[in-house]
């Protein structure tokens, strides 16, 4: 498992920064609260994922 994710780490990378940053343009263009608390949820597991917490954590 490991190693599938070191030699893919770029195609991974590029893919989760990709998603991320399509939903937060929807969730931008969209005036409703909703698909914002989503993105949210969403935003918090990859920081914990991402082990962004405590003092790593972004502003």
């Amino acid at each position: 498992m490991i190693n599938f994710i070191i030699t893919n780490f770029n195609d991974i990378f590029g893919a989760i920064t990709s998603i991320i940053a399509g939903a937060s343009a929807l969730s931008a263009l969209t005036p409703t609260q909703k698909d914002d608390k989503i993105l949210s949820k969403v935003k918090s597991i990859l920081n914990i994922f991402a082990l962004n917490i405590g003092n790593a954590k972004t502003a």
